[in-house]
């Protein structure tokens, strides 16, 4: 039983990983390829040009899904923290 539990606990860690970045990684993904999309077709050059952008969407992105994503991490801890006794088992 410790097993099984240990392994749809570490099977839903990874889920909760990807949800808690999505957020974050979307809008930086996107912002990106606009971003060379413009400098390739401006043949502009510039690092800082792109990195500006990127911190100023993932900042946005974590003002508006912050809560959700400190709530779904939340969640998953206390289930972990629930299951400890089970596991040991």
């Amino acid at each position: 039983m410790g097993e099984a539990l240990l392994y749809d606990s570490a099977v839903r860690a990874l889920w909760v990983l990807a949800m808690a970045v999505m957020p974050a990684l979307v809008p930086a993904l996107a912002i990106g390829l606009i971003v060379g999309l413009v400098q390739a077709a401006t043949s502009v050059n510039e690092v800082t040009l792109s990195f500006v952008p990127k911190l100023v969407g993932v900042l946005a992105a974590m003002l508006l899904f912050g809560g959700t994503t400190g709530g779904l991490l939340l969640d998953f801890t206390r289930d972990v923290l629930a299951a400890i006794p089970a596991m040991a088992r």
